[in-house]
């Protein structure tokens, strides 16, 4: 089911390379160009009307198709920014009292590892961390610490962006969620049209944060939030754009949104969201929906794990596989393998022009559209000679 037609523009501009590191950096199919392009128009078009037309048109667009994506109970608990690290810091800065207590794991994406590691130095918050190892009782480890009380946030992902592994038990954290505390955030990047996410049954408690720039292929500056009704109602940290709308609170205070515009910051650059909803229009058009997507994603990966274990694709055979393809409901679009040697292997593959990604000891090959047979055909045969 490869559609390399919908990327032509990318492919074109290095018809030799290998890029399989569709879940580190995205190529943007054809539609995203045109949705920059768009943006630019409608920028010099509207002039000072623009963000009416933003306001009115584009992010309501956008709200919709992840509303859509999501199965949430309404566009209005969806709000856009930069990225996902400011929706960290409004987040936490609605916590009236500190330190913060947060529970969390030590697998988690850099945004907030770092920024959990200096609110500790700066004694704003307290974190425990569950650790991912051993990944078959992780589930079980992670929601009893979080039944244990105490924490006033709990932090964790949908999966796991080093190893691909993915977290089973939304659920059970959604049921502890309450406006007073504690309040659950999913890190859902890796899971957002990565795989089909329905949020229908965990949406009226949990935080959902997640962006543009991997499987939504729409590059870099679109980060999104689902905020649920009464939690976090007024961000410390908070941008003018929130007070715009259907306001609540005392008129004396500061006035909020009601809805999940209560997270706006300030002025922004739309042109992501024109290319997101490019790309979604796309894919409505070509009748691709996330799930057809993952599965033709996981059978390029079973070809290739199959490859490996075979022993067709060089000293691969050797490397631990942290996240092999089975019949799972949900999981990552890319395989992990950990060796000692991972990083080596990943220049070695560059050098050929093979684009994959390395994370410490964990070099990851990721799948997506613009690939088919013949590419993972290739990849095994250029393991085999160079690696």
């Amino acid at each position: 089911m490869s559609r390399k037609d919908l990327f032509s523009r990318a492919l074109s501009l290095d018809p030799e390379r290998l890029h399989f590191a569709a879940h580190s950096h995205h190529l943007w199919p054809d539609a995203s160009f045109d949705g920059q392009v768009r943006a630019w128009v409608e920028a010099n078009k509207f002039a000072d009307r623009k963000w009416d037309l933003i306001f009115g048109d584009v992010v309501p667009e956008a709200q919709a198709h992840v509303a859509r994506e999501l199965n949430l109970p309404s566009p209005d608990t969806v709000v856009f920014a930069p990225n996902t690290h400011d929706f960290l810091l409004r987040i936490f800065s609605g916590f009236e009292k500190k330190p913060v207590r947060i529970l969390s794991t030590d697998g988690e994406f850099h945004s907030f590892r770092r920024q959990g590691e200096r609110w500790e130095e700066a004694g704003e918050a307290v974190v425990t961390r569950v650790p991912l190892h051993p990944f078959e009782t992780f589930d079980d480890r992670f929601v009893e610490a979080a039944r244990t009380g105490g924490f006033d946030w709990i932090v964790v992902s949908q999966i796991f962006f080093k190893t691909g592994q993915a977290f089973g038990r939304m659920a059970d954290l959604a049921a502890l969620a309450t406006p007073a505390g504690p309040w659950v955030l999913v890190d859902g990047y890796h899971g957002f049209m990565a795989a089909p996410t329905d949020l229908s049954a965990v949406a009226d408690t949990i935080f959902y944060v997640t962006g543009g720039y991997k499987y939504a292929m729409s590059g870099e500056g679109a980060g999104i939030l689902h905020a649920p009704d009464g939690f976090c109602p007024r961000p410390v940290a908070t941008g003018w754009f929130a007070e715009f709308g259907d306001l609540m609170g005392r008129p004396e205070d500061v006035q909020y949104r009601a809805d999940a515009g209560r997270f706006w910051g300030a002025t922004f650059d739309a042109t992501p969201l024109y290319r997101f909803n490019g790309v979604r229009r796309m894919l409505d058009e070509a009748g691709l929906t996330t799930a057809a997507i993952a599965d033709h994603a996981r059978n390029l990966m079973r070809r290739f794990q199959d490859g490996v274990r075979a022993g067709q694709a060089g000293r691969l055979d050797q490397a631990e596989l942290i996240n092999p393809v089975a019949n799972e409901a949900v999981r990552a679009r890319y395989l992990a393998f950990r060796h000692a040697d991972a990083q080596g292997w990943r220049a070695r593959l560059l050098e050929a022009n093979v684009v994959t990604d390395v994370r410490d000891d964990t070099i990851r090959f990721g799948f997506g559209l613009y690939q088919d047979e013949a590419d993972v055909d290739r990849l095994i045969e250029v393991c085999k000679r160079v690696l």
